[in-house]
């Protein structure tokens, strides 16, 4: 029964296949395997010391494959779009790797369509790109895309993460293979010395990610084609690379002036509010404070509270939704807290982004984060300025077309709802859309028993928050707090819709059936999201897996339409030669900032494209509007 010492080498293999890499830190693994071999310390780079002198044959050589394998070195630069610029460009060839610092050279090869373009992070690139003269073309294979669309929950996107899992290559592991092989690991104290040591491993490092991507290549595709995803990869995720590239390189205007104009006006705001929470409280008081704010709400003005926590009261946002109606200071301290994260996030949060040269903020579109396959946004998430208060809505008035320009807004109409007629092929639904019926105003009608004509403003409300909570797989208790009922008569509402959509109930049933079969589910055009939460023993867990089993295929698909119709309306913007550019996605919501004389042409382009990016049993519809700010466009 003693307990032996464990073998480090079997260890640190399995740890490095599990991606353990803390443990790995922690036990010291590395270091306590001697000499240890693995398949990344075999990695075996050629790196050209002279590339110059090769650039006209690797030139050559690259246009008669056909194929340019490359990875771009940045270094910070603070005038740039994106705060960096290009320092190397890094290319494999041919089992050899060679580094430029002049780029142009190379122009002709990056801007040629048919010389197929294999990298990592491409969307990046096209920037760094860009602001050097050079527009990319023939973008094929963008590594990251390809491994997010084989696990769009992984998270883990580093090339280097990508070389492990798919290659067994570690760069860890290579690093310090080259060491020992140099006999290179003691550090010397002369700083000219230390520099060109680092030059040497960065080197290295480089060298290894571009041959790694070389590497990549088959391994991807190949896995690509085994799920059935190479359709999506080449004509949805690919050519979309350069259409979020550009928007991001296009950015939005904002009037500076304005902002800090509107951020003043919030303060004055927040002070009113300020002094009408204290004159309701009876007392000055933190109310930032949940401690101070506990005892005013629940002690001194006795509001009824959830069960005192050790931490003291709970006063979140879902704990005040539920006293809102019980006094007056409750709907103050939302609107307080409402106005100082916008101020926060959006007024003093904005401002740093606005680029001194264009006095635009030129916002990341990202197409490899979320799970559904949604595009979203950072850095700011211009995706996520709050609508539901009107200061909210006014912040978007600072965004505004230059001069002589105009904004077109189109918005999908209910294109989940579609997705979902599409899907579950229900016969009501599928009417409602066809004859271009309130499809809100139709559940209520069948849910209810009632003529279309009799239902009321409320009921078409409650109707709407079933019709939309259906596609997210909303809970009866989700839909009680939503509607304010009783959890009892929120269960019979949604029992009662799904029997008189019989054809919903059917898919559902049978999308979380195949996703518990198949392990996942799949959108139209074969995007998959892995559930494994639906084997899971904890019961909240299988809950979360069947509510994405039940969504995923519905907003995923709407994702899928919409990149498709942002990839058709920037194409035949070119094509017409129209001066517009899609400046802004948000979901179901596109914006051009289009030249005021080629308005018209530019509307007709954006509502042609949305509505015939696919073809659906029922019709896409789009709403298209005009302004001349953000906040305008409806």
């Amino acid at each position: 029964m003693q307990v032996k010492p464990w073998d480090n080498e079997k260890v640190l293999q399995k740890f490095q296949e599990l991606k353990f890499n803390r443990y790995i830190e922690r036990f010291h693994l590395r270091e306590n395997v001697s000499n240890h071999t693995t398949e990344s310390s075999k990695v075996n780079i050629e790196i050209e010391e002279e590339p110059e002198k090769y650039q006209e044959k690797l030139i050559e050589q690259i246009k008669q494959n056909q194929k340019m394998y490359f990875y771009i070195q940045t270094q910070e630069d603070a005038e740039s779009i994106i705060h960096k610029k290009i320092k190397k460009i890094w290319i494999w060839q041919e089992n050899k790797v060679y580094s430029y610092e002049t780029i142009e050279n190379l122009q002709h090869i990056l801007q040629d369509k048919n010389i197929k373009k294999i990298s990592y992070h491409i969307s990046e690139s096209y920037i760094l790109f860009k602001e050097r003269g050079i527009t990319l073309q023939g973008i094929y294979l963008d590594e990251k895309v390809a491994a997010y669309l084989l696990n769009p929950t992984s998270g883990k996107y580093e090339i280097t993460d990508i070389a492990e899992q798919y290659l067994g290559d570690n760069l860890e592991d290579y690093m310090e293979s080259q060491q020992k092989e140099e006999h290179n690991a003691q550090l010397t104290l002369f700083t000219q010395e230390e520099e060109k040591e680092q030059e040497e491993a960065n080197k290295k490092k480089y060298a290894f990610i571009v041959n790694s991507i070389a590497k990549l290549e088959s391994v991807l595709t190949s896995k690509i084609e085994e799920v059935e995803e190479k359709d999506l990869l080449q004509n949805i995720e690919t050519p979309l690379i350069a259409v979020l590239a550009q928007m991001q390189y296009n950015g939005m205007y904002v009037d500076k002036q304005e902002l800090t104009e509107f951020g003043n006006q919030l303060k004055e705001g927040l002070e009113k509010l300020t002094k009408e929470i204290y004159n309701l409280a009876g007392e000055e008081f933190n109310i930032k404070s949940t401690q101070q704010l506990g005892q005013i709400l629940f002690e001194k003005l006795n509001l009824t509270t959830s069960k005192k926590r050790k931490t003291g009261y709970a006063t979140d946002v879902d704990a005040l939704e539920k006293i809102r109606n019980e006094h007056p200071i409750v709907e103050k301290i939302l609107e307080y807290r409402s106005l100082t994260k916008l101020n926060s996030t959006y007024v003093e949060g904005l401002i740093p982004y606005i680029h001194p040269k264009t006095g635009r903020i030129h916002s990341y579109f990202h197409q490899t984060v979320t799970a559904t396959g949604r595009i979203s946004s950072s850095d700011p998430n211009l995706q996520n300025i709050p609508t539901r208060i009107e200061f909210g809505k006014r912040l978007r008035k600072v965004f505004k077309p230059k001069e002589g320009y105009i904004y077109i807004d189109a918005d999908y109409s209910q294109i989940e709802l579609r997705v979902l007629a599409h899907m579950s092929q229900d016969a009501h639904m599928l009417k409602a859309f066809r004859e271009g019926e309130d499809i809100h105003a139709q559940a209520a009608s069948k849910v209810l028993g009632i003529p279309i004509k009799e239902v009321t403003k409320e009921q078409r409300s409650r109707a709407k928050a079933v019709n939309f909570g259906i596609v997210y797989g909303i809970s009866d208790y989700g839909l009680s707090e939503q509607i304010g009922t009783s959890v009892k008569e929120a269960k019979q509402y949604i029992a009662q819709y799904l029997k008189k959509y019989a054809g919903i109930k059917k898919y559902m049933d049978n999308v979380v059936a195949e996703a518990k079969e198949k392990g996942y589910v799949e959108t139209i055009f074969h995007r998959k999201r892995y559930i494994p939460e639906l084997q899971s023993s904890n019961y909240m867990v299988r809950q979360f897996g069947t509510r994405a089993a039940m969504n995923m295929p519905i907003q995923g698909t709407a994702a899928d339409i919409m990149k498709i119709a942002m990839q058709s309306v920037q194409q035949q913007l070119q094509e017409q030669q129209i001066d517009a550019k899609l400046v802004l996605q948000v979901h179901d919501e596109l914006i051009l900032e289009a030249k005021i004389e080629q308005k018209e042409e530019a509307k007709q382009i954006l509502k042609n494209c949305m509505e015939n990016a696919i073809e659906l049993t029922v019709p896409l519809e789009v709403e298209v509007s005009e302004a001349s700010n953000w906040y305008e466009a409806k």
